[in-house]
C-alpha cells in the first residue's frame, strides 16, 4: 500500500502565508507522523512554503526532496471561482450544481496529480502533498468518487492505494 497525506495550505495573504500561517504550518509539522519519502506542492508559493514549514517543525528531511506536480493545482482556476460565485458556498456538491462540467473534467485532471505522486512512491511509501480548496476536494472526487467535506486551511486527508483500490480518510 502506498498513501499520500494531502492538506490545505496554511493561512495566506496573497500566494505568501501569513506570520500565523508559518507559525501553524510549523505546529501542524511538529504533529505530523513523518517518514516521508517525497514532499510534492501544487508549486504555489503558498503551498511549498507551506510544505518547508511542515518539514522545519516535523524536524525530517524527505530523501525525495519537494518536487512540484503541476497537476495538483488548476489550470482554470477562474472557473473554480466563478462557479463559487454561482454556487454562493465551497463545498463540492454545491460547486458541481453549479458547473458539473468544470467540477467533472477539473476533478480527473486534479485526480492525475494525485496519480503522479503514487506513481514516485514504492510499495509502502508515504508523501506529503500540499495544495487548495476546493481542488483538493477535487482531486480526491476525481481519484476515488468519494465527495469530502472542505478543507479548511491546515486540514488534511489520508489518501491510500492499495494495488489501485483507493480510501480516503479524514486526518485528526
Amino acid at each position: 500500500m502506498k498513501t499520500i497525506t494531502l492538506l490545505r495550505h496554511t493561512a495566506n495573504d496573497g500566494d505568501t502565508l501569513t506570520p500565523e500561517g508559518v507559525v501553524a504550518a510549523v505546529e501542524i509539522g511538529r504533529g505530523l507522523e513523518g517518514g516521508y519519502l517525497i514532499a510534492a506542492s501544487s508549486g504555489a508559493q503558498r503551498a511549498t512554503q507551506t510544505i518547508g514549514c511542515l518539514l522545519g517543525g516535523l524536524g525530517e528531511t524527505v530523501p525525495g526532496g519537494v518536487v512540484v506536480v503541476e497537476e495538483l493545482r488548476s489550470q482554470v482556476e477562474d472557473g473554480w471561482r466563478a462557479a463559487y460565485r454561482a454556487a454562493g458556498a465551497g463545498d463540492l456538491e454545491s460547486l458541481r450544481a453549479a458547473d458539473p462540467d468544470l467540477v467533472a473534467a477539473d476533478s480527473r485532471a486534479l485526480a492525475g496529480g494525485l496519480r503522479r505522486v503514487f506513481s514516485m512512491l514504492p510499495e509502502g511509501g508515504h508523501a506529503l502533498a500540499v495544495g487548495h480548496s476546493p481542488t483538493n476536494e477535487a482531486a480526491v472526487y476525481g481519484l476515488t468518487g468519494i465527495i469530502i467535506e472542505p478543507l479548511s486551511k491546515g486540514e488534511s486527508v489520508f489518501i491510500a492505494d492499495d494495488a489501485g483500490r483507493y480510501s480516503v480518510q479524514r486526518a485528526g
